[in-house]
């Protein structure tokens, strides 16, 4: 069948308005699929605390902080100081192991002079002495024998003030060797020194206990 001219142009006016109506449906459909979705609502989200709530009743209280801090300045009470006291330790030991180390070939002077600069010139005198006396002085040549002394300190026992001086409990221990079997031990000696100057020398031992023998 053949369409005279009017009806081809409404035809033609027919399709040309479908196919504006369909573009314009893909535009707009296109659009809208490609525009971001809606952002959700927002969501309070929770954060963890730095530390755990604790009712206030379950919290421990705080320790008491002491009155003072640190220890005490014991020194402040003694009449000496920490140097004096390390000064007067160590003359009290270079003494106590100068006393027992000898020689039967070392002469009375000779241990004098070992003792000069630990001892007071009064106990020098003393202890020089008793190293000659012919009790002592015989068997030691006799038996041509050589000692050593070695000396710790177990404590201070007392002290003193005017002149400042110190008590130690020092315990020497003496190895013997000569010609004949001899007696080595060790002794606990109460050994007092006192400060001359800025010096610290001994002016008394005296047995406190012996040991074994």
């Amino acid at each position: 069948m053949e369409l005279n001219t009017g009806q081809q142009r409404l035809l033609f006016a027919v399709v040309v308005v479908g196919l504006v109506g369909l573009g314009y449906f893909l535009i707009s459909g296109r659009h809208q699929s490609s525009a971001a979705p809606p952002a959700p609502s927002p969501r309070a989200t929770p954060t963890a605390s730095s530390t755990a709530s604790v009712p206030p009743a379950t919290v421990p209280p705080p320790a008491p902080v002491p009155a003072t801090s640190g220890g005490a300045d014991i020194y402040q009470w003694l009449p000496f100081t920490q140097a004096d006291l390390t000064t007067a330790s160590r003359a009290t030991l270079a003494f106590a192991a100068a006393w027992d180390t000898w020689s039967y070939t070392e002469s009375g002077t000779a241990y004098g002079a070992k003792l000069a600069g630990l001892v007071t010139s009064q106990l020098a005198a003393t202890l020089v002495y008793d190293y000659g006396t012919s009790g002592v002085a015989g068997p030691r040549l006799s038996g041509k024998q050589v000692s050593s002394g070695t000396a710790t300190i177990d404590s201070i026992t007392s002290f003193g003030a005017s002149p400042t001086s110190i008590t130690f409990a020092v315990s020497i221990d003496q190895q013997i060797t000569g010609t004949r079997p001899v007696a080595s031990g060790s002794g606990l000696y109460s050994v007092t020194v006192e400060q001359d100057g800025g010096h610290w020398l001994v002016n008394n031992i005296e047995l406190s206990s012996l040991g074994n023998q």
